[in-house]
């Protein structure tokens, strides 16, 4: 059985730092890329990294380039996401996402292109 779980969400005061966490199992993970996804109240999900496990290149969404950092752990099946100098606007349920291949062509930041979910975890920035 698949499975992806997030960790490390909560509540930080704006231009704090949080490291989230994807456990990843059921699945060949140096087969797979981790996608990164917000979804904020009243929007719609937004792809926030890619990272591909197998060589560890990386894609993120503008927004949050130079703030937010995607890393792999192949050792324990795991895919972090650094989050430094957040901002209001960064609150969010946060959800990784696998799929097949890379992180090429900005296919990365498209849920569409992703095979397997987990449930998210809150991440909360106060002004």
């Amino acid at each position: 059985e698949v499975q992806l779980v997030e960790s490390g969400g909560g509540l930080v005061q704006a231009g704090g730092s949080l490291r989230l966490s994807c456990a990843a199992s059921g699945f060949t993970f140096d087969d797979y890329a981790i996608g990164w996804f917000r979804q904020a109240p009243g929007k719609e999900r937004e792809g926030v990294s890619c990272i591909s496990t197998s060589d560890g290149s990386t894609d993120y969404r503008d927004r949050v380039k130079g703030r937010f950092t995607a890393s792999s752990d192949n050792a324990k099946n795991t895919v972090y996401l650094q989050m430094n100098t957040l901002k209001p606007e960064d609150t969010a349920v946060y959800s990784c996402a696998a799929r097949r291949g890379g992180c090429t062509s900005h296919y990365g930041l498209i849920a569409d292109f992703y095979d397997y979910w987990g449930q998210g975890t809150q991440v909360t920035v106060s002004s």
